[in-house]
């Protein structure tokens, strides 16, 4: 790049070129105008600025005469480019109207931001040799002087106030155009800032610094008359060119270049003249002077604001220090500053802290080289992303005044200082930092502090506000001002520092004594230390007392400087006061609150007393506490039989969420419903991506082993009125009625129910009332009845993917598939949790599953009992026995008491019986299914006779053997086996009867097994149900077991069944980019890989969002990922784009959203479409979560929460995907 330089003069070339380009932009002032400017054009000139960036990208550590030649004449040529800039597309006030066209910016800062690094680097080749950064100071002057765009346009006048006079030409902003665009000005100050101090003093004879301030402290003005909403009628144009002259994207090369000249103005200025020149610049020299008066609110408005903003300015001047040049500090003690007063807003994620820093011209903002001495990493949870937080010991650091933060950035983090200062105990006096000293060439700067016309604005502010009229200050005006406005603050501190290092004679610094003073600047003769006394009396500044106080405490010591006595001595009388008067108002706080808590305990035993009559006829309220039960009433937890405990009277009053009225719980009540989510699910099946057979040669009662595809129902707890939704004996009986007498009356109902539908013969058999003993069923409202309806119609429209039909004989039946698999599913939930049954479902889980089985079991009301007869009398149980069975048996048995003229159900004693050999005969089928889905024949094999006899002998010996040195036995891979059944069971009875389990099962050690048997009335022994009950079993167990369908459907099966796992992650992330590198799509004939997209369910990479992999499904064409869905989660899937990185939810073909990836950086943040390029890992927490998030089934729910927050103009293609 020198040998470019050198040889080919590069930079003039590259300039000269972009200058031809932007030619046909310029004005008849020859500055730049982009109104209607090619866009596409346009960013090719911005692309020839990258070759500029390269030829500067290092700077020379030794330079020859040809280099510095070749450089400066190269330096002259680009200062003719920011000649063309300077002042361009400048802006005049509007009054009257809006403007009516919006006028072209985006262009302008389009140049400045890919300019900003370029000047930069430009400053850095100057600053490298001593002779190239004279020459090229001397350049920049020379190119602002030749400026056409001059600051002054009329004759100088003559300002007064305080005995100082100001000759300056008047200029206001509000009335004259003005440019925020100033980039001469702008690369003036940052050669000045690398330039050694006889330069300035060269200078100094023949520059007017007043002229040399002039166009940036305008810009600071309009920015300031902006925020005061002057420039409203100007549109939203000129908003944006403010917000980004702060932001950090421009700022270093605008906002804080300008305050940088500003400084150098006030360094070399007389302080009261500068001073005089803001108050004329923000227009508010006659309002401090005494001259102008107005009673129009809006321009009192204004007046304040601007006031605010010009103490604002004051502070930056005297207290932003922290520049290399400017103060001795270095870029890391710059960039750990802002690294501070960033986290100090609050904990913030790396990738939001590298948002909120400049970058350098490699992209780099260095924050990796000072983040570990300035905060600690929380790493993250399941959610959000790991976070930084400042260190305690820089918390003394933060400037509430820091000059980089924005007005909520502002707020936010003095509200988070005064809550931490008020956790710890401490006062909400936010002290500023003690700045570091000036360079000797800026130290004339602190002379601002005490110069006449800075005590007479202070003067007049704190008069205002003692004088309490609210239309002359407000609160953020006069925060400023006992916060030392960093006037008064620095000013003591300067004060004190010189009084520390020299003698009194010696200090010619007197801030103090001119504040005390009451001889400046008012008719009344009050100085700024007496009013600043007043001051805490105020009501009205109550929240800024604690800050006055400490200011006070800061006049007190200086003056304990002067006058030679002990400071330490003095302050601290006033802390111990303070301390002991929190302590006194504490004390008297704790003593009222105990007063009035002991005045509430006495109302109420007075009311309670007075009232004793109404107490004692009020009904209470059952609660049972399983905890406190005693080991007497154990036998009344049990859930199943005769022996079934008592459901607790509950009176049960329910709040509709729409219309907020309460409503009781009855069988002629309105219906109130609880909103349900009714989906296809393969949590739980055995074999993923099965091709269901055709519907209707299913039959939903005889759920497949497998479990291929179910029905799942969930709910979110909410209860509503439906009009609102649709708007918006016991012992005796036990002695006769056993097992078999049960089995035979059913089996004559059974038969008798066949000969009326065959019509009579010899087999049909009529069997009276008294052998199944019945009671009137309840009635419901129709309101309930017609809710029954659109439940059912839609579980079965969803489960069976088929269009409504009320009169669908499988409506009840899909109502009893999706109440066993919903229980199946919570089911296997806890279990893989490891939680216990009862206690760990949430409430809208508990609500809705009790909701789903009282629906199930109250459907056989609504539907036809003819078509629920015939299901229940359906032959052919050649099916394994299931959690579906047992709930179709127990839900539909009532249904064999209906007759065409009785209308009947069963009695509690014929309901405790038929759900207790129901539950022993599907129990005993589970357990045999366990045996012979075993693949250890010799557990179970008997004794033959002859060689093949002593073979089984011998095995069976071996297995036994084996099973000792193990720990297994068959018994305990039956209990095993069973397990999951008898938990489901105990779901479904408690949520049908209510009866309260006991309290072994809240936990899943000890005697869990014994007590889960006690709860459904089984033996803790389940074996003895087969001794129980030999002779009536055997002939049943021989039919089925005999079965040859029974045989094929239990091969393979293995109990307990597996459970479904997302699919393992590498723990590198480039491992899936390697994988996805030699992807193939097998339907496309190029090497593109389009999008490889990886399912979670099976590990299947497809070829997404592209066409070769389109399919038909259901008559629609549909993308790769949409396809394998339907097959492979039952129209749900859990997408990976791995070229993204990022994760893709579906709940249907419409229906979608995007998900963070599971993968993290070091810094605890996910990186979507691998934009930051950091190295990722998986984060198994986030991991674990996607999987909870699938196996409640609350996919669909995270979508529609997604949809909720992501308004999207237009809807994006889920089916293509």
């Amino acid at each position: 790049a020198r040998q470019l330089i050198e040889e080919g003069n590069v930079i003039k070339v590259i300039v000269d070129t972009v200058m031809e380009l932007l030619s046909e932009h310029l004005d008849a002032n020859h500055r730049f105008h982009f109104q209607g400017y090619n866009s596409d054009k346009f960013f090719r000139i911005q692309v020839i600025f990258h070759d500029l960036r390269y030829i500067l990208i290092s700077k020379p550590s030794v330079w020859t005469e040809e280099l510095r030649t070749q450089f400066l004449e190269g330096f002259r040529v680009f200062l003719g480019l920011l000649h063309c800039m300077q002042g361009m597309e400048e802006v005049k006030r509007q009054f009257g109207q809006h403007i009516e066209v919006e006028p072209e910016w985006e262009a302008g800062f389009s140049i400045q931001r890919q300019l900003r690094h370029i000047l930069v680097m430009f400053q850095d080749w100057c600053s490298s040799d001593e002779t190239v950064l004279l020459l090229s100071f001397k350049e920049c002057h020379r190119a602002l002087m030749r400026c056409n765009n001059q600051p002054f346009q009329s004759e100088a006048t003559d300002y007064y106030m305080c005995k100082h006079i100001l000759h300056v030409s008047p200029y206001k902003v509000s009335q004259e155009p003005v440019s925020i665009h100033l980039p001469i000005s702008r690369a003036l100050a940052g050669e000045e800032n690398h330039t050694v101090h006889r330069a300035v003093y060269v200078l100094q004879e023949s520059c007017d610094f007043t002229w040399f301030a002039e166009h940036p402290l305008r810009c600071v003005v309009l920015a300031a008359q902006v925020s005061a909403e002057m420039w409203r009628r100007n549109g939203l144009s000129l908003v944006s060119q403010v917000y980004y002259y702060h932001n950090v994207k421009c700022r270093d090369e605008m906002f804080d270049k300008d305050v940088i000249m500003l400084q150098i103005a006030a360094s070399t200025m007389d302080p009261n003249h500068f001073i005089m020149l803001i108050l004329q610049r923000f227009e508010l020299f006659d309002v401090f002077n005494g001259s102008l008066a107005s009673k129009d609110q809006e321009l009192l408005k204004q007046w304040n604001r601007l006031t605010e903003e010009m103490l604002y300015l004051l502070i930056i001047i005297v207290g932003e220090r922290y520049v290399p040049g400017i103060s001795h500090v270095t870029k890391e003690d710059v960039m750990m500053r802002e690294v501070i007063h960033l986290l100090c807003i609050q904990p913030m994620a790396h990738s939001s802290l590298v948002k909120g820093l400049p970058e350098n011209e490699s992209h780099e903002t260095g924050l990796e080289t000072v983040i570990p001495k300035v905060a600690t990493f929380k790493k993250p949870g399941v959610s959000g992303h790991g976070l930084y937080e400042v260190k305690k010991e820089c918390l003394p650091e933060f400037n509430p005044f820091f000059f980089h933060y924005s007005k909520s950035q502002h707020s936010k983090a003095e509200d988070a200082q005064k809550k931490r200062r008020t956790q710890e105990g401490n006062d909400k006096a936010l002290r500023p930092p003690v700045p570091p000293p000036f360079c000797p060439a800026f130290s004339s700067i602190v002379r601002l502090l005490c110069c006449d016309i800075l005590i007479h604005i202070l003067r007049r502010l704190l008069q205002r506000a003692v004088e309490d009229r609210a239309t002359y200050w407000t609160e953020a005006m006069i925060q400023r001002v006992p916060f030392a406005s960093l006037a008064l603050f620095l000013g003591l501190l300067e004060e004190k520092a010189q009084l520390e290092a020299s003698t009194v004679e010696q200090v010619s610094f007197d801030f103090s004594l001119k504040a005390r003073s009451e001889l400046i600047g008012s008719e009344h003769g009050k100085s700024v230390f007496h009013l600043l006394s007043k001051m805490t009396a105020l009501p009205s500044l109550e929240a800024q007392k604690d800050m006055i106080k400490w200011t006070l405490q800061m006049f007190e010591m200086v003056k304990c400087l002067r006058e030679k006595s002990s400071p330490a001595a003095s302050m601290s009388i006033v802390p111990d006061k303070d301390k002991a008067e929190r302590k006194r108002k504490a004390e008297a706080a704790k003593l009222h609150r105990q007063k009035i808590m002991a005045q509430m305990s006495a109302m109420q035993k007075n009311f309670i007393e007075s009232h004793k009559m109404l107490y004692d006829n009020m009904p209470e309220k059952s609660l049972i506490i399983y905890s406190s039960l005693p080991s007497s009433t154990s036998k009344l937890c049990v859930a199943v039989g005769p022996q079934r405990g008592s459901t607790p009277a509950e009176r049960e009053v329910l709040t509709c969420i729409l219309c907020q009225e309460e409503q009781e719980v009855q069988a002629r009540s309105p219906a109130m419903v609880l909103t349900a989510c009714v989906q296809r699910s393969t949590v739980l099946t055995q074999c993923r991506g099965k091709t269901l057979a055709n519907n209707e040669t299913l039959y939903p009662l005889f759920m497949p082993p497998d479990l291929a595809v179910g029905t799942h129902t969930g709910s979110c707890g909410h209860v509503m009125h439906a009009t609102c939704w649709q708007n918006e004996n016991a012992e005796l009986v036990g002695q006769l009625l056993t097992l078999p007498r049960w089995i035979q009356i059913l089996s004559a109902r059974i038969k008798g129910l066949k000969s009326v539908t065959q019509g009579p013969g010899k087999d049909s058999c009529v069997i009276s009332q008294s052998n199944l003993s019945g009671e009137s069923p309840v009635k419901y409202s129709d309101s309930i009845a017609e809710m029954l309806v659109v439940c059912a119609t839609t579980v079965h429209r969803v489960g069976l993917q088929t269009g409504p039909n009320e009169l669908c004989p499988a409506v009840p039946v899909m109502s009893w598939n999706t109440c066993a698999f919903t229980i199946q599913a919570i089911e296997n939930l806890l279990q893989e949790e490891d939680k216990t049954l009862f206690c760990s479902l949430q409430n809208r889980q508990l609500a809705g599953l009790k909701a789903v089985v009282q629906f199930s079991a109250t459907q056989r009301l609504k539907s036809s009992q003819a078509v629920i007869q015939k299901s229940s009398t359906r032959s052919g149980y050649n099916q394994p026995f299931s959690v579906c069975c047992q709930v179709g048996l127990v839900l539909a048995i009532p249904a064999l008491y209906q007759e065409e003229a009785v209308d009947l159900q069963p009695s509690a004693v014929s309901s405790a019986y038929n759900h207790l050999y129901i539950l022993h005969l599907v129990t005993m089928a589970h357990m045999v299914q366990v045996l012979l889905s075993s693949t250890d024949d010799t557990a179970v094999s008997g004794g033959e006779e002859g060689e093949e006899g002593e073979a089984e002998r011998a095995a069976a010996e071996l297995y036994a053997a084996v099973s000792q040195c193990t720990g297994g036995s068959v018994a305990d891979r039956v209990r095993r086996g069973v397990m999951p059944f008898l938990r489901c069971a105990a779901l479904f009875f408690n949520c049908l009867t209510g009866v309260p389990p006991p309290e072994e099962l809240s936990s899943t050690t000890g005697r869990y097994f014994r007590a889960l048997c006690s709860y459904l009335a089984l033996p803790c022994d389940v074996f003895q149900l087969f001794q129980e009950h030999r002779g009536t079993v055997s002939p049943l167990l021989q039919r089925w077991c005999g079965h040859p369908a029974v045989t094929k459907a239990l091969k393979g099966e293995i109990y307990p069944r597996k459970r479904n796992r997302l699919i393992e992650l590498p723990e590198d992330y480039s491992a899936l980019l390697n994988r996805a590198s030699h992807f193939q799509c097998p339907n496309s004939t190029d090497d593109e890989r389009k999008h490889p997209t990886l399912c979670l369910f099976c590990g299947t990479i497809l070829c997404s969002q592209s066409t070769c992999c389109h399919s038909q499904l259901d008559g629609e064409e549909v993308g790769a990922c949409t396809a394998h869905a339907a097959t492979c989660g039952a129209g749900v899937g859990m997408f990976l784009r791995i070229r993204e990185c990022e994760m893709v939810l579906m709940a249907s073909k419409t229906r979608g959203s995007t998900y963070p990836a599971p993968y993290l950086d070091d810094y605890g943040e996910t990186d979507p479409q691998l934009g930051r390029g950091n190295p990722l890992h998986l984060c198994p927490e986030r991991y674990r979560k996607l999987h909870q998030l699938w196996q409640q089934h609350c996919i669909l729910e995270e979508i529609a929460r997604s949809l909720e927050v992501v308004n999207v103009m237009f809807a994006f293609e889920w089916q293509m995907l």
